[in-house]
């Protein structure tokens, strides 16, 4: 009797000296098998020297002996199904060896069955043809599905997807099960002609494994419907004179068999009247009626037709239905449009409601659609109105513009009340005539001209032209001058519009001007407009710098002194010009051209002041004549030039500026002029002397604090220099530090400036100016010559014309200059004064002199 051991689920028999192990399929490697060494007692520290093997045979790849324990493992994958197929047992064979002494033991591993199969069917799906007139009961056999396993995993019963035709019988053996498919009710294809079932295949394994297929059961059919039609009265209506061929309408019948049993076929059944049909076919396949000959109204208004529809089953079967087609009367006639009479000219300004044309439709219809209307086909000044019955008349019906449609085309269409209705169309073409509505117009009412001065006298300095919408003569343009009050300056050609120069312009006397042009076309009666234009006179650079006094004159040499102490940077002398350009031809710039290369001397570019380079030396001339050279920016630049002297001294006292004396122009000098200049010394005489040692502290007092005074320049024009009009006066203020006499002198400039110069009282002027001044000792001795000034002044007040120009140096920190006699102002706390022709005392006595 053998003897069952179980060690870790593996179960060992030992029966007859053999041993036998039973384990599970796809078992996995390392798993142990049993201990052969101990089930075989055999000493496991003999083991290894006397080679304990498993013998080479098929199976020895599967398993693996540790020869140190003499424990056997599993070393492969196990598939009982691929060892021993359907076998019901799958005992694998194998041997074990030693030596010393040498012996074999055979032992045996039986492969236990897993349930790691799902049974199969042969395919995917079956398919079953059975007719709608089979009976309930009858049975269909279904294919056996396959499983690999075996014993209670190979497949046990079979199942069925729940229908209401079929059901499943199943026989089952020992082994293996078998079903049958049993229609239990009577198959409808119109119903349902397919039906799908899912056959299901369970083996014995826990849990239990499962395969499908899908059963299609196709139901054949049989005759055993007739045709049905969609309608049993169908209706149609068509017009009469459609052309052949012309669908009329489609019968429509169904048969819910299949196959022939369910193909259609129509046709036309034979009447009594046989002209009902013979203008007709009916397409067997589709049931469409068409028209095969000549429709008319007139001769049959409706008509009947029977229509039939039959299978083509074995035993065929047919059905009827009628079509009732009405024939539509067609409006086959066209409105015709006359025009009896025609204007074939309006005039523009024709009144709304004038005649314009008479026009005359007819229609050869009855009823509605004889019953035409007319209309104007597009929008147009022009309206229809009906006189008579077909009587129609043609007017104007808006206003006309010749500018802007100047001939019409006027479509009229003639449309009756048919269905659908019919049109005629006539085109009448109305010219229009014009009339002088639109006065000439300028492009701009504004036009600027620009004009170079010293242009040439007679050239075109513009073109002007006008326009006119009008036509031929109303449209012919004239020009002219009107309001001109500069008929001496430009001229306009009648004809052209050409504006012609008659003079040469100057910028420096005339900027700009404007004048009047009308444009008269020749209607009648005539219209015109206006249109003004500015002239803007252009600059040209045709002034030459002027040099102001004192170096004004021509071919003379003005002498200036430099102590030889002087340091660098000693003022000397400031040059001073004007040019009556604008802009940059009037962007005056100082230059030394003579001596040339010269190291003692040098001139602000732009402020014309002359300074030393350096300290004077022992090599330098005693006299140095200079060149001064003062141009323009000008297109070609102009330029003027001055000679000026300059003389080394060596005392401080031994300096004294030369001035050249502008002669006086001498005028009849009034008695009254006279007796106030002595009444005024008179008086201001003992007052004066009274001041002097105040004046004389003053100015000394003072004379630390003139650096935050600063000497007026002449004020620049935004174009680069001053600009200038002959209205205007200038006057000088000259005094002289060194001589017995100071003036107030003035003199009719040739280009005054517009713009008024500033002296700034306080010293907060805006201006960058360079102070020069003379030493503590001139300002004093020219403060006590005030007597002289204040009588050189009210000289200027009572009578300027008599006053000549004088030269000037600075009193008391305030620096030469011209002021100009426009007006006084402040600004930021600094007050500017200017000179009038009569006020010049009261500021001699206002500012402390």
């Amino acid at each position: 009797r053998p003897h069952v051991i179980v060690i870790n689920g593996i179960i060992t028999m030992v029966a007859s000296g053999q041993i036998v192990y039973s384990i599970s399929e796809e078992t996995s490697p390392g798993t142990t098998v049993g201990n052969l060494a101990k089930d075989l007692d055999l000493k496991v520290q003999d083991l290894e020297h006397r080679g304990f093997q498993i013998a080479d045979g098929p199976y020895k790849r599967y398993f693996d002996l540790n020869v140190k324990t003499g424990v056997l493992h599993v070393r492969d994958r196990l598939d009982r199904d691929g060892l021993c197929g359907r076998s019901a047992k799958c005992p694998l064979e194998l041997e074990a060896i030693v030596t010393s002494p040498l012996n074999m033991y055979r032992f045996e591993i039986n492969i236990l069955d897993e349930n790691d199969n799902a049974p199969i069917f042969p395919s995917s799906h079956i398919v079953f043809n059975v007719s709608e007139l089979a009976f309930p009961g009858e049975r269909f056999s279904l294919p056996t599905a396959d499983d690999a396993d075996v014993g209670s995993n190979s497949v046990k019963s079979y199942k069925l997807s729940p229908n209401e035709h079929f059901s499943l019988d199943v026989q089952g053996g020992a082994e293996s099960a078998s079903a049958e498919l049993v229609l239990q009710k009577a198959l409808d294809r119109e119903k349902q002609p397919v039906v799908q079932l899912t056959l299901t295949a369970l083996d014995g394994g826990k849990p239990a494994r499962s395969g499908t297929t899908k059963i299609l059961v196709h139901v054949i059919d049989v005759n055993d419907n007739i045709p049905v039609f969609s309608k049993a009265l169908y209706k149609a209506q068509i017009r009469e004179n459609v052309p052949r061929g012309f669908p009329v309408i489609s019968v429509q019948a169904t048969d819910l068999d299949e196959g022939l049993n369910g193909e259609i076929l129509y046709s036309f059944v034979s009447t009594n009247k046989v002209s009902d049909i013979k203008h007709f076919s009916i397409d067997g396949v589709t049931g469409e009626i068409t028209v095969t000959g000549d429709v008319d109204h007139e001769t049959n208004a409706a008509l009947e037709i029977r229509v039939q529809a039959k299978d083509r089953g074995q035993n065929p079967r047919a059905a009827f239905s009628k079509v009732l087609i009405e024939i539509l009367d067609v409006n086959d006639n066209v409105p015709e449009i006359a025009v009896t009479s025609l204007v074939n000219v309006v005039r523009e300004d024709a009144p709304v409601g004038t005649m314009v044309g008479l026009i005359t439709v007819k229609d050869a219809d009855a009823g509605p659609n004889g019953a035409v209307e007319l209309k104007l086909a597009e929008a147009v000044p022009f309206k229809i109105e009906n006189t008579y019955k077909n009587k129609y008349s043609l007017a104007v019906g808006g206003r006309l513009d010749r500018e802007k449609t100047a001939e019409f085309n006027i479509s009229i269409s003639a449309t009756d009340g048919g269905t659908p209705p019919l049109t005629s169309t006539s085109v009448i073409t109305v010219h229009i005539s014009d009339v002088n509505d639109n006065a000439p117009r300028f492009p701009e009412p504004v036009m600027n001209v620009y004009v170079k001065e010293n242009g040439q006298v007679g050239a075109v300095i513009y073109t002007i032209a006008a326009s006119d919408l009008d036509a031929e003569e109303n449209a012919k343009i004239s020009y002219s001058l009107i309001d001109n009050n500069h008929k001496s300056a430009v001229n306009i050609n009648a004809a052209t519009g050409e504006i012609l120069a008659l003079q040469a312009f100057n910028f420096e006397e005339t900027k700009t001007f404007q004048f009047q042009v009308q444009a008269k076309d020749s209607g009648l009666p005539p219209l015109s407009s206006n249109a003004t234009v500015k002239v803007f006179v252009l600059d040209e650079n045709d002034n030459s710098p002027v040099i102001l006094p004192p170096y004004s004159e021509q071919s003379s040499v003005v002498s200036e002194n430099v102590p030889y102490s002087a340091e660098a940077g000693y003022f000397v002398a400031k040059i001073r010009a004007v040019d009556a350009d604008s802009g940059y031809n009037a962007l005056l710039s100082y230059h030394i051209s003579e001596p040339r290369g010269n190291s003692l001397f040098r001139i602000g570019t732009s402020s014309g002041e002359i300074r030393t380079k350096r300290r004077m030396s022992d090599n330098d001339l005693k006299t140095h004549p200079l060149v001064i050279l003062v141009s323009d920016h000008g297109e070609p630049a102009r330029s003027a030039t001055v000679s000026i002297e300059v003389a080394v001294v060596e005392h401080t006292g031994d300096l004294q500026t030369q001035f050249r004396h502008v002669p006086l122009k001498e005028d009849s000098f009034s008695d009254l002029n006279l007796y106030l200049l002595v009444a005024l010394v008179s008086v201001s005489a003992v007052f004066l002397l009274s001041l002097v040692s105040l004046i004389a502290v003053k100015c000394y007092r003072t004379n630390s604090n003139f650096s935050k005074y600063s000497a007026p320049v002449i004020t620049s024009h935004p174009d680069g220099t001053w600009s200038y009009s002959k209205s205007t006066q200038q006057y000088d203020v000259c005094f002289s530090s060194d001589t017995l006499k100071s003036d107030v002198v003035v003199f009719p400039a040739p280009f005054p400036p517009v713009d008024a110069e500033l002296i700034s009282i306080n010293g907060g002027d805006t201006f960058n100016r360079t102070q020069t001044l003379p030493n503590k000792e001139k300002v004093r001795t020219f403060c006590s010559d005030r007597k002289n000034m204040l009588i050189q002044n009210f000289m200027v007040s009572t009578n300027p014309k008599k006053v000549g120009t004088r030269p000037f140096s600075p009193l008391c920190g305030i620096s030469p200059s011209s002021y100009n006699t426009q007006q006084t102002s402040r600004d930021q706390g600094d007050q500017f004064l200017k000179f009038r022709n009569r006020n010049a005392l009261p500021f001699l006595f206002n500012t402390g002199l």
